[in-house]
């Protein structure tokens, strides 16, 4: 079985599983672009594939301990290129992947932690939501903590999200960047790993 065999059966499973393409993105750290047309492999197999970089850090993220290292980092990383940046008084976590280690980070920088659910989750919903078990972000200033850009979209979603709501976002935190850009609305992106891909030319 090929590596991309693997992924349609994962994609397919997740699915039964009741996952929306949405959940399934963020738990393969794909675009949803690429989750559909795995998804629908078995209808439409001779499709061009789309270009997109499957990362697994399932040894990573499975590990509460290297989970909280990799937290870690992004949280150094911050502080020595937001040189002069206000500090953060709320972390939010991008459900799913981004929670834990937004967890991490807020406990290390003794701040709030908040939550926030991407549109993509949810096929009736046009925008994300804040969770309101979490804390809320009115008046805040905020770092957001994802695991993985595909598109950026999310973080886009997230920063617009913010700013309708009177915080203040001050970065976006990443472990990595799968499209090599260093703002998005004109917020700092801080990852720790860029992703490319290189094609040979036809």
């Amino acid at each position: 079985m090929t590596s991309l065999d693997d992924l349609i059966e994962k994609a397919r499973d997740l699915r039964t599983d009741g996952h929306s393409p949405g959940q399934i993105a963020d738990e393969l750290s794909l675009s949803l672009e690429t989750v559909t047309w795995l998804l629908t492999q078995d209808t439409n197999p001779t499709s061009e594939s789309p270009r997109d970089v499957h990362i697994d850090w399932t040894q990573v993220s499975s590990n509460a301990i290297l989970l909280e290292q990799s937290a870690m980092m992004l949280k150094h990383l911050f502080s020595i290129q937001s040189k002069g940046q206000i500090p953060p008084t709320t972390i939010i976590g991008i459900a799913i992947s981004g929670i834990p280690l937004a967890t991490c980070m807020a406990t290390a920088m003794q701040s709030r932690l908040a939550i926030f659910h991407p549109a993509k989750h949810d096929h009736e919903r046009t925008t994300g939501s804040l969770s309101g078990n979490f804390a809320g972000v009115r008046g805040e200033t905020c770092l957001i903590v994802d695991d993985v850009i595909t598109s950026g979209k999310t973080l886009h979603d997230v920063i617009t999200y913010l700013r309708t709501r009177g915080a203040t976002p001050i970065g976006c935190c990443v472990l990595f960047d799968k499209r090599g850009i260093r703002t998005i609305d004109d917020i700092d992106i801080y990852s720790l790993y860029t992703i490319s891909r290189i094609d040979e030319r036809s």
